[in-house]
């Protein structure tokens, strides 16, 4: 009867401080994004985020690799045909720079949105990984682009003074990246760490696809061949596309033509392209296919979806 007392009593305590370090984090993030929008920090890999509403529709980008916490909010990820939901109970790790389609899921002007990301280096991961796996790493069953796991309190902990040292140009110098290195290791000593360790090996098949990921990032309007993309990879035509599709949720074509109609859209509301010349940058041949996938992909045609895109940050910014 003592114990049972005594473990309910340690589990209200523990929840207690990781409510308190929730709020600290909220209260720094509030500090970092002042805003709603992204905010790049003057400490190297990090970045800030606040949001204070809700998304009416999907919005589309380029989810860089690194880790994120949410501190207050929530938010989902569409990653092919999965759905990631995440919240303060959950931290989210992108193996790799992805395109995805996103939204906050819970946010207002009295509670917004507020998260921070941190960026994984692959190569100090590798380093992290000898220290972290001394004796070699546990068997990954499946690599993939995203992972959800947990929130861990030493995580949040380590994130929360990490930003305290922001206003503090010399400590931020001297303790800056040993903090991130704490995350680093204690993500990497999580149950999700042997798979965010595949980041880092240059001999996992998860490397090959990250090889290839980055030259359609790069490459996108050019034609591709899939033998010369699992020659890039290092692998067979087969063990590639198997390889590509288990980790990004896509095919390659897939993955390059997301990759060409974000750009489109982007080129269409930011530089006021038409979209018979926005294909052909982005290297559509025929403005009919271009049209037909551009309406599947963000639900309206080129001309339509743009001007709700306008409309939309018209609206918002008289709010």
């Amino acid at each position: 009867m003592k114990k049972s007392v005594n473990r309910t009593l340690a589990s209200a305590k523990l929840k207690e401080s990781n409510d308190l370090d929730l709020s600290r984090l909220v209260g720094l993030i509030k500090i970092h994004a002042p805003y709603d929008g992204s905010f790049e920090q003057k400490i190297p890999g990090i970045h800030a985020f606040r949001a204070s509403k809700i998304h009416a529709a999907p919005a589309h980008g380029i989810a860089p690799s690194g880790l994120c916490i949410v501190a207050q909010g929530a938010k989902s990820v569409l990653l092919g045909r999965e759905v990631f939901e995440y919240d303060a109970s959950k931290m989210i790790v992108y193996s790799l720079d992805m395109p995805v389609s996103f939204q906050v899921t819970r946010a207002s002007h009295a509670e917004p949105y507020l998260g921070m990301r941190l960026d994984l280096n692959p190569r100090r991961v590798a380093e992290l990984v000898l220290k972290v796996y001394p004796n070699g790493l546990p068997p990954v069953r499946e690599n993939r682009a995203i992972y959800l796991g947990r929130s861990d309190a030493k995580i949040i902990n380590a994130a929360i003074r990490l930003l305290e040292l922001i206003p503090h140009p010399e400590e931020a110098e001297l303790l800056g990246s040993l903090i991130m290195d704490e995350i680093l290791i204690r993500l990497l000593r999580s149950p999700l760490g042997p798979r965010v360790a595949q980041i880092g090996l240059k001999d996992s098949g998860f490397q090959g696809v990250s090889k290839v990921a980055a030259w359609l990032r790069d490459n996108f309007s050019q034609s591709i061949k899939t033998e010369n993309l699992a020659k890039l990879a290092n692998m067979s035509v087969s063990t590639f596309h198997q390889h590509f599709k288990s980790v990004t949720s896509m095919s390659p074509l897939q993955f390059q033509k997301v990759l060409r109609l974000q750009e489109a859209r982007r080129l269409m509301f930011s530089s006021m392209m038409d979209a018979g010349i926005a294909s052909q940058q982005v290297g559509y041949i025929s403005a009919s296919q271009f049209s037909r996938e551009y309406g599947r992909f963000f639900g309206d045609s080129p001309i339509k979806d743009v001007a709700k895109l306008r409309e939309q940050v018209a609206v918002g910014a008289e709010a």
